[in-house]
């Protein structure tokens, strides 16, 4: 198992908290230095916040450790590809790499162009994609029935 993979089954516990927790499970984890300083989940139904995705979770607990804004040497890994506002917060944070498993056809940042992400920031996607795809599937098919 490669870090990249490592970093994101950790991204995976914070998803399948989120899921316990009835929200559309998605974790996110950013990592600097080879430590992970911070993570996050969705909790837009707990704190009746729409902004208050995974990724800002994170981005928010991850400046903090910092102790500054910008987040240029870290890398996040979320399970599910960034929407345009979280794309937006990474590129304010000048995030220095995203990293993400499952696309989002429907709501992904990467339907937008130019891209939403800092220009200097690197992107990697589809690590263990089908493991993060098939959360948002049993969630989704559940809340269908």
């Amino acid at each position: 198992m490669d870090n990249d993979e490592k970093y994101m089954m950790e991204a995976l516990r914070e998803a399948r908290i989120a899921l316990e927790e009835g929200e559309v499970p998605i974790g996110a984890v950013v990592v600097c230095r080879g430590r992970v300083i911070a993570k996050g989940h969705n909790q837009t139904e707990t704190l009746h916040d729409p902004t208050a995705h995974a990724e800002m979770i994170a981005i928010t607990a991850a400046t903090e450790a910092m102790g500054g804004k910008y987040l240029n040497e870290c890398t996040l890994y979320v399970t599910v590809e960034p929407c345009p506002m979280c794309a937006g917060a990474l590129n304010w944070a000048q995030t220095g790499r995203v990293v993400y498993g499952a696309l989002d056809p429907k709501r992904g940042h990467t339907l937008f162009s130019p891209s939403l992400l800092h220009p200097r920031t690197e992107v990697s996607a589809g690590v263990l994609a089908q493991d993060c795809g098939q959360l948002m599937l049993e969630f989704f098919k559940d809340k269908r029935g």
